[in-house]
C-alpha cells in the first residue's frame, strides 16, 4: 500500500465514556508500536454530567484487558464493584403473595446427564419452588451468601464466575483520558460551532479552538448526533413502538444506614417502567426508566423517591430524554456514529459500554485504508445494526412475557411482541421446546445467546410443556453435582466486601 493509501487524522468529536473508549482503543490499536495515525479528540469542557449506564455486561473486561489496563488500578479510580449479574424484581405478578424475582448472570453452566442442564431442570425440579437461577447456576449461590465472583488469588481480569462491573462512568472516562493523552492521543478542549459538508463528507469542524480537518471523524457527541446528522438525512429507526420507555429521572444517593454494596445490579419494575440500583464503593446510582407518555417528570421523580424510602440522602438529580432507536447508516461518508449518536436502548442489560467497545472494535477492522469502498461501510452498519435489532429482541422478552395487568403500561408491554414478529415465532416454538443456539442463530456480534435467553425465560415463567422419560435418581445426582460446584464455588471466593477492601485498599 501506498503512503498516499494510508491514514493520517482521526478526529474525534466527543469525549465521555464512547469518546475515550473509541479513543483508546483505536490508539492502540493504530500506534502501539510506532506512531502511524494522528488521534485527535475534540470535547467540550468536562461538565460532569451524571451518567446513567454505570453497569457493565461481562465481555468488557476483554476490551480493557485488550489494551493492557491493570484491572485494580481501573476499578480503583472508578470507585468500582463486582457485578455477577441483574436481580430482576416485580416483572410478575406476586406469587403466594411474594414479590416474584429471577436472576440473570453471565455465567454458562455446561454441566450435564443424558440431558443438557435446562432440559434436566424443567423436567425434574419446574415445581420444586426453587428458581431457575438457583438450581443451574453458581453465581446465584454466591450472591445468596454475599460473596462476589474473585477468590484471594484471582488473577487480575479472572473469577471463578463470569463478572462485569459497576463503575462510574464519569470517572471511567478521565481514567481513560489520562491513559490514552499518555499514549498519545491529542486532548482539545473546545466547543463545536460548525460541521463543514461536502455532500456526505465532512470536510472539517471548527471550534472555539480552531479549525479540524482529518480522514475520517468520529461522532460520540451522544442524543446530538452532531456530526451523523450533518452529512444524512432521514437517517433514523425508533424503536419506541415496541420500547415506550424513553425518559429517565437518574439519581445519586448515599447508602442508607447499614446497607453495603452489592455484588449485583438491581432492576425493580414499577407503575410505568422500571428502576436500577447500581452500588459503587462510595454511593449508589439509581433511576427510574419510564413511559413518558404515562407519567410526567414530577410523577416520576415522585415514584422513584418513595420507592428508595425517606431514609434517602440524595446527591443529584438528573431528568434524561432518551432517543430509543438506532442509526439507518452508522458510516456516512468519512462519518462514524459511535455510542448514544448511532443509538440506544434503554440500559436493562447494561449495554452501553458493550456497544461502544463493539463500535471500536468493528471500525478497527473495516478502517483499512483512506478511501474505504462502499461495501465496507455497508459491512460495518449492517453489523452495527445486526447488533441493535439483536438486543432489541432480547430486551423486548424481559417485557412481552410478564402477567403483569396492574396498569395500562403493563398491559401494552404484553403486546410489545407484535413488534418482534420473529420473537413471537420463537415464543410460540419455545412453548414446546428448550430454547437452544440454532433457535437463535443470533449474529456474532450479539451480547447474548441461547443461555441467556433461558434465564428470562425460565426466570419469568415461561416453561415448555414437553414430556421425556428420565431417571430419577440420575436427575436427583446431576443436581447434586450442581449444589456440591456451588458449594464449591462459596468456600473458595471472597466476600464481596473483603473483595472491596482488597480492590480499593
Amino acid at each position: 500500500m501506498s503512503s498516499s493509501q494510508l491514514i493520517k487524522k482521526i478526529t474525534i468529536v466527543g469525549g465521555g465514556s464512547s469518546g475515550w473508549m473509541t479513543a483508546a482503543y483505536l490508539n492502540h490499536f493504530y500506534n502501539k508500536t510506532e506512531k502511524n495515525v494522528e488521534i485527535t479528540l475534540v470535547e467540550s469542557k468536562d461538565i460532569g454530567i451524571l451518567g446513567v449506564g454505570e453497569a457493565t455486561v461481562h465481555s468488557i473486561r476483554f476490551f480493557f484487558a485488550a489494551m493492557g489496563l491493570d484491572e485494580q488500578e481501573l476499578l480503583r479510580e472508578t470507585q468500582a464493584t463486582y457485578k455477577t449479574g441483574i436481580m430482576f424484581k416485580n416483572w410478575m405478578k406476586p406469587v403466594n403473595g411474594k414479590m416474584h424475582e429471577y436472576f440473570h448472570p453471565f455465567e454458562q453452566i455446561k454441566i450435564g446427564d443424558n440431558f443438557d442442564i435446562s432440559t434436566s431442570w424443567v423436567l425434574s425440579q419446574q415445581n420444586s419452588g426453587m428458581r431457575y437461577d438457583e438450581g443451574t447456576c453458581i453465581s446465584s449461590a454466591l450472591i445468596k451468601a454475599g460473596h462476589g465472583p474473585k477468590a484471594i488469588n484471582s488473577p487480575p481480569y479472572q473469577g471463578v464466575a463470569p463478572y462485569g462491573y459497576h463503575i462510574d462512568a464519569n470517572q471511567l472516562a478521565r481514567f481513560l483520558r489520562k491513559k490514552a493523552t499518555a499514549a498519545g492521543v491529542n486532548h482539545v478542549e473546545a466547543t463545536v460551532s460548525k460541521v463543514n459538508c461536502d455532500g456526505e463528507r465532512i470536510i472539517s469542524v471548527e471550534t472555539d479552538a480552531g479549525t479540524f480537518q482529518a480522514d475520517y471523524f468520529i461522532d460520540c457527541t451522544g442524543f446530538k448526533g452532531l456530526l451523523i446528522n450533518a452529512v444524512s438525512d432521514d437517517n433514523w429507526i425508533s424503536y419506541e413502538d415496541a420500547l415506550p420507555c424513553n425518559k429517565a429521572v437518574a439519581v445519586q444517593r448515599h447508602y442508607p444506614e447499614g446497607i453495603e454494596p452489592k455484588p449485583y445490579t438491581e432492576a425493580t419494575a414499577l407503575s410505568n417502567g422500571w428502576v436500577w440500583q447500581i452500588d459503587l464503593v462510595n454511593r449508589q446510582g439509581t433511576g427510574y426508566v419510564y413511559d413518558g407518555s404515562k407519567l410526567s417528570k414530577e410523577q416520576a421523580e415522585h415514584e422513584l423517591k418513595s420507592f428508595l424510602g425517606p431514609e434517602s440522602e440524595f446527591i443529584k438529580t438528573l431528568h434524561i430524554d432518551m432517543h430509543i432507536g438506532r442509526r439507518k447508516r452508522f458510516w456516512v461518508g468519512n462519518c462514524i456514529s459511535i455510542g448514544l449518536s448511532g443509538g440506544f436502548i434503554e440500559p436493562l442489560e447494561s449495554t452501553g459500554l458493550h456497544l461502544i467497545n463493539l463500535g471500536a472494535r468493528l471500525l478497527s477492522t473495516h478502517l483499512v485504508n483512506r478511501q474505504v469502498s462502499q461495501e465496507i461501510q455497508n459491512s460495518y452498519s449492517t453489523l452495527m445494526i445486526n447488533a441493535y435489532e439483536d438486543l432489541k429482541q432480547f430486551i423486548v422478552l424481559h417485557y412481552c412475557i410478564t402477567n403483569r395487568d396492574d396498569s395500562e403500561f403493563w398491559l401494552q408491554a404484553q403486546q410489545s411482541v407484535e413488534y418482534c414478529p420473529e420473537l413471537k415465532q420463537k415464543l410460540a416454538i419455545w412453548k414446546h421446546k428448550i430454547c437452544e443456539y440454532a433457535d437463535l442463530q443470533t449474529a456474532s456480534t450479539s451480547c447474548f445467546n441461547d443461555e441467556n435467553y433461558r434465564f428470562i425465560l425460565y426466570g419469568m415463567q415461561y416453561y415448555p410443556d414437553f414430556s421425556y422419560s428420565y431417571d430419577k435418581n440420575r436427575m436427583d445426582s446431576l443436581f447434586s453435582k450442581v449444589k456440591e460446584r456451588c458449594q464449591q464455588a462459596v468456600n473458595f471466593t471472597q466476600t464481596h466486601q473483603a473483595s472491596l477492601a482488597k480492590l480499593h485498599s
